[in-house]
């Protein structure tokens, strides 16, 4: 299944794709596509239903970030070892994690807005697990059995933030609209091999990044099991699985950052595509 949630900042409806590409109306099933409902109980409610008859909606409203009330915004470091090539960095022993602030989440399509005192923002496509089932201390054989699905992530970043002031990442990883999700959360029985998508992104029509989940360091199970050894996971909560190369930093002999006006298009096999359009911060 494809889930999402359609229609104004904060009044967003519960919807499903069916076959035909349709966005039909869930609003009359479940509450909103969130943590209840991603567990397998909520999905299965889903499941049971003719979509066919759910009232439609319309494809030019508004598509907002496909997961509701996100309890947390995991993010993982370095985990595709072309990238770390290219910035130069030590192959991981174990999972950098990181924290996003949930309050970073926008929609797909959302303008990405460039902070203020920014001077290298910077763009990273990646591959999103939501989990649907409480994981605590999970084994790595076990994992799966914790994740509800997949989406397309754009963990927008700022490079000075995160590595020229000190302290953790997090500082350059939190701003508000950092962290387009969707433009569907995908049910993880429709994704064959989460470790073999292609996945791409784009600055005003040019291909920056044009990788695959194959390069990954450490792959969708391991990286919820090792998440669960230090924290528990919730349904709803969402980890963000690192980059392929091409991000902007990585762009030799000089670097690439955002400015205002830009179009990012960026986009995961069989997981959709979003489309940002970055501009400045205005109090």
């Amino acid at each position: 299944m494809k889930l999402l949630r359609v229609g104004a900042k904060g009044a967003e409806k519960p919807a499903i794709l069916d076959a035909d590409g349709t966005i039909r109306d869930l609003s009359g099933i479940v509450g909103d596509i969130g943590g209840d409902t991603l567990t397998p109980e909520g999905l299965a409610k889903i499941r049971a239903v003719d979509i066919g008859v759910l009232p439609k909606l319309d494809a030019n409203d508004r598509i907002g970030p496909c997961v509701a009330n996100v309890g947390k915004f995991i993010c993982i470091g370095l985990n595709y070892a072309d990238h770390a090539a290219e910035t130069g960095a030590a192959i991981p022993e174990e999972p950098i994690i990181f924290m996003k602030a949930t309050s970073a989440i926008i929609g797909p399509n959302d303008d990405v807005i460039i902070p203020k005192n920014s001077i290298k923002p910077d763009w990273e496509v990646e591959l999103g697990i939501i989990i649907g089932t409480e994981a605590r201390y999970v084994e790595e054989a076990d994992a799966m059995n914790h994740v509800a699905g997949y989406c397309v992530i754009n963990d927008v970043s700022e490079r000075h933030f995160q590595t020229e002031r000190g302290g953790t990442w997090d500082k350059g990883k939190g701003s508000d609209t950092f962290g387009p999700i969707g433009p569907w959360m995908v049910t993880k029985d429709e994704v064959a091999d989460p470790q073999n998508l292609s996945m791409w992104l784009e600055v005003d029509g040019h291909r920056y990044q044009n990788g695959s989940t194959k390069t990954m360091i450490f792959g969708v199970a391991t990286v919820v099991a090792y998440v669960s050894q230090f924290m528990s996971l919730q349904p709803g909560d969402i980890i963000s699985t690192g980059t392929p190369p091409g991000v902007g930093m990585g762009i030799k002999p000089n670097p690439v950052w955002l400015k205002p006006g830009n179009v990012m298009r960026l986009g995961i096999e069989g997981l959709g595509e979003q489309r940002q359009l970055t501009k400045a911060y205005s109090a």
